[in-house]
């Protein structure tokens, strides 16, 4: 019975699981956690990463591993020099104080070129506005560049020794086409047209060819053996999809840090508004995925203001009666994505004297939903098919009860969960399982699909066009009227 070990490096820890590669059956979990990062500086040392993997992993016990794939968050940046050293704290995707610089890059070629060429515009969450704001605000640091890598990359290069990536998380760093599988060197020339960058970008493996094995070093730290196939590795979203087994058409809503939705497609997409990332997936099709910033972090906060628990605070919501008594969130708590607010602020509005915690509560997650909606919409508007099937609601949010009657009641059609399973972690074991087994990953995803699902059918008589109405005045009024305090931090 080969074992594979799956990697889930996330913005807030690392999960990893050990599951059978030939049922996947789960044999050992664990869990270590990051350091806790605001926007917009949102910093993390890479070391952290490494620590957090080391820990998780010894929390699952002595086993023997035949290979590991580790998915991570997407667009970060990491910069090495020319000995592999880490140069500086990694930026992550919800930093935003590359927002200018993404504007600009922008400004350069005009959007329409941009979605052209890479399939996405820029944001600030991209890598590529991240190296334009290294240069800018930390020139030195920029010239000591010698190798530039997403999380995913460095932690592989850390099991490896080898610089390598994936079609997927490429396809985030706003240089890569995942129409063209290949580097876009032209962008990467406005940042700066004097660099060779090809030397400095990681090598792109196929779905189906690994990264490297697992050197000595990596081994006796982590207390695996040498030799240890590893997998390509890939970003989380896309590793989320292969521990669904999400097949071209369905939708996919993912709420946690940030909140995502999202289908498989046979055809790439280059959307010019900016909100749809023309994505690629982990086995050899296409993910065009919609982001916004504001997830159960949300909640979270407005769990803490009301001095709840979040389960508790998923009774109060769930025990508001009166559809929030005409309370709406815009839910831009540290800026936003979609759409692209990297300054904006949230907004609770329709305030009355008679304002209960309950209708707070139920506001927060309409809110946090009507959002997810949004995004929805962007896929549909940009010609993405969409199936009528249940949606599937993953990420820590659909552990919330009221989300999981909340967006079925907006979206007017059923949502599936698939009960504690750690997605992302999972779809890393399904790739180092067919880079074992020398297969595609979608081959493996296909036999690894849950079957096990939780479907919740919406309830006809709430006002879903009503909320999303009251919803939508809020943001196109809003604009950019709310925004962040001008950052101060050095």
């Amino acid at each position: 019975m080969p074992l594979v070990c799956g990697v889930d490096s996330s913005t807030q820890s690392t999960k990893v699981e050990i599951r059978d590669a030939d049922d996947g059956r789960l044999v050992a979990s664990g869990k270590a956690p990051h350091p806790t990062t605001t926007p917009p500086r949102s910093e993390q040392d890479p070391q952290a990463w490494r620590q957090a993997l080391q820990a998780g992993l010894a929390l699952c016990g002595r086993h023997e591993i035949a290979a590991i794939a580790v998915a991570g968050q997407q667009h970060g940046l990491v910069v090495l020099d020319e000995e592999g050293r880490v140069l500086r704290p990694a930026k992550l995707w919800n930093d935003t104080e590359s927002a200018e610089d993404a504007a600009h890059l922008v400004e350069r070629i005009g959007a329409d070129a941009w979605a052209t060429r890479c399939g996405s515009v820029p944001v600030a969450a991209f890598t590529i506005s991240k190296l334009a704001w290294l240069k800018r605000c930390e020139p030195d640091v920029f010239a000591r560049v010698h190798h530039v890598l997403l999380p995913h990359d460095w932690l592989t290069y850390r099991l490896t020794g080898e610089f390598t990536t994936d079609r997927g998380d490429a396809s985030g760093t706003g240089y890569w086409s995942a129409t063209d599988a290949d580097w876009c060197l032209d962008l990467l020339s406005l940042v700066d047209d004097s660099r060779d960058w090809d030397r400095l970008l990681p090598s792109v493996r196929e779905p189906d060819q690994p990264a490297g094995t697992l050197t000595r070093a990596a081994a006796e730290q982590l207390g695996l053996s040498a030799g240890v196939l590893v997998a390509p590795g890939t970003g989380d979203n896309m590793a989320a999809a292969l521990g669904l087994g999400v097949e071209p058409t369905e939708l996919v809503i993912s709420i946690g840090t940030s909140g995502t939705a999202y289908t498989i497609s046979d055809r790439s997409t280059a959307d010019a508004s900016g909100a749809v990332a023309g994505f690629a997936d982990a086995t050899g099709r296409f993910l065009p995925l919609v982001c916004t910033l504001n997830g159960t972090k949300v909640t979270d906060a407005f769990a803490r203001l009301l001095g709840v628990a979040p389960e508790a605070f998923d009774a109060l919501a769930l025990n508001d009666t009166n559809a929030a008594e005409g309370l709406v969130l815009l839910p831009y708590l540290d800026g936003e994505r979609t759409p692209n607010r990297p300054e904006a602020r949230g907004i609770l509005a329709g305030f009355g004297s008679d304002v209960t915690r309950e209708s707070i509560a139920r506001a927060v997650v309409e809110g946090v939903a009507c959002g997810l909606l949004d995004a929805v919409d962007a896929l549909v508007s940009e010609g993405v098919a969409i199936g009528k099937g249940p949606v599937r609601l993953i990420g820590g949010g659909a552990r919330s009860r009221a989300f999981r009657r909340c967006l079925p009641d907006l979206l007017g059609t059923s949502v599936a969960t698939v009960p504690d399973v750690e997605h992302v972690a999972r779809g890393a074991c399904v790739q180092a399982a067919a880079i074992l087994r020398g297969v595609n990953p979608g081959v493996v995803a296909a036999e690894w699909r849950p079957a096990e699902l939780t479907l919740v059918e919406p309830d006809l008589s709430v006002d879903a066009k009503g909320i999303r109405t009251k919803y939508g005045a809020i943001r196109d009024a809003s604009g950019r009227a709310y925004r962040a305090p001008t950052s101060t931090a050095s």
